[in-house]
């Protein structure tokens, strides 16, 4: 069944405010520090250069050669899926976007809309097998296996497609579910998927088209959420609304709650406004675009709605200012060590609107009985190489079959495995 979305009348959720996991940072008044822009250049890897890891863990590249590599899936057997698609070149994207690209002077090509497949058949921590899985798509991120259908989420609909069991290639057409608002602000054009584990539901996080509402709040209808759906694209809802860019979604281990990993607003200075991480509370509202984290209003839309103000949920950890956290995912490798294990990893692509490089690195975050107990830490650095120059920049982060920790390199097109060393 087609389910067309509307694209006018937005509804606010509000819940009763909880308090964070974690206590809140201090946080600096908006425009302590004046909005910068500071696009990094990308150098790529020397040869024989790899990201870090700390003690005990080996970093060896995984796979490469892709175009963007932006959002990996581990199906049941263990294939890999990697979903390539990156932001449109500049003549075919909205005025926010162009300006992005105009001042990164990264992007030259268009989206390669496709889908591999890898497959570590000797089970060696190198894949000896990849096919293209799946072409046709537009702008493809979030994936899902529900039963015999795989879900992949387009910037502009979720598509249903049949599946079979150890199939290299999908070949049959796909059955849009759910139509979405396309495109965004900025990178918001990702749509994340996650199925609920008994495969009832689907959760859809979809980012706002501005960066704060200044477009109108007519144009962010259905946007800055995660949405709920059945898999058939029936009972939409909004399941969580005010997450200004919501991307990495994961279930933890623990509670079975739903956590986010949320890229918050731009242009208040260096260290306001900090992304987060957080569970995900059902009709909860997390600020944007009228306040943020918890009841701080935002001075551009001073005055306007009071009442989500108050009503804002304060989120569970701050992951830094500007990081650009968009991969998550929860420990859950029996190979790991325990410190490991049960503790969030936050993929962090990196900063564009501060003073000095922000992110940059794979975070990791420990928890305990399925709370936050300590800071994020470093896991994965060495993406920075000076002060303007990055060699890559890490997106998703994902436990593969083998227990590895797999990380995408969205602007060097490669995969980073990281691994405890064996002895």
């Amino acid at each position: 069944m087609r389910v067309l979305v509307p694209l006018a009348g937005l509804a606010f959720l509000v819940a009763q405010p909880q308090p964070p996991l974690q206590p809140q940072p201090p946080l600096p008044p908006p425009f302590a520090t004046p909005s910068v822009t500071k696009h990094p250049k990308v150098i790529g890897w020397p040869a024989g250069k790899t990201p870090k890891a700390p003690d005990g863990f080996a970093v060896t590249l995984y796979a490469e050669g892709f175009d963007s590599p932006r959002w990996l899936y581990v199906l049941p057997n263990g294939d890999v899926l990697v979903a390539e698609a990156r932001t449109l070149p500049a003549k075919d994207a909205d005025p926010d976007t162009k300006k992005g690209l105009a001042e990164s002077k990264t992007v030259t090509g268009g989206s390669a809309n496709r889908i591999t497949l890898l497959r570590d058949a000797d089970k060696d921590g190198k894949p000896e097998v990849r096919e293209t899985f799946l072409t046709g798509l537009k702008q493809p991120l979030g994936m899902a296996l529900v039963g015999a259908h795989l879900y992949v989420a387009n910037t502009d609909s979720v598509v249903r497609f049949p599946h079979t069991a150890g199939a290299t290639k999908l070949t049959a057409a796909g059955t849009p579910v759910v139509y979405l608002p396309l495109g965004g602000y900025n990178n918001h054009w990702t749509r994340n998927l996650l199925a609920k584990p008994d495969g009832s539901k689907l959760y859809i996080s979809v980012g706002s088209a501005s960066n704060v509402g200044e477009k109108g709040m007519k144009e962010e209808a259905l946007r800055a959420n995660i949405l709920e759906a059945n898999p058939d694209g029936t009972g939409l809802r909004v399941f969580a609304a005010g997450l200004r860019n919501p991307v990495g979604m994961a279930w933890e281990p623990k509670t079975g709650l739903l956590w986010t990993a949320v890229n918050e607003r731009d242009e208040l200075g260096d260290d306001l406004v900090p992304d987060y991480i957080t569970s995900v509370r059902d009709g909860a509202f997390y600020g944007w675009p009228f306040a943020y984290f918890g009841p701080n209003e935002d001075p551009r839309r001073k005055g306007e709605r009071p009442d989500l103000v108050a009503k804002t949920v304060p989120p569970d950890l701050s992951v830094g200012a500007h990081t650009a956290s968009l991969g998550l995912c929860f420990g859950t490798s029996p190979t790991f060590p325990e410190k490991y294990r049960g503790g969030a990893f936050v993929g962090q692509r990196g900063s564009w609107n501060r003073s000095q490089f922000a992110g940059y690195r794979v975070a990791f975050v420990p928890f305990r009985d399925g709370r936050p107990v300590g800071p994020p830490e470093d896991f994965l650095t060495g993406f920075i190489a000076t002060d303007s120059e990055v060699y890559g920049r890490p997106v998703c982060v994902c436990v593969a079959a083998d227990g590895a920790l797999l990380v995408t390199d969205d602007v060097t097109n490669r995969i980073w495995r990281v691994a405890p060393v064996t002895r």
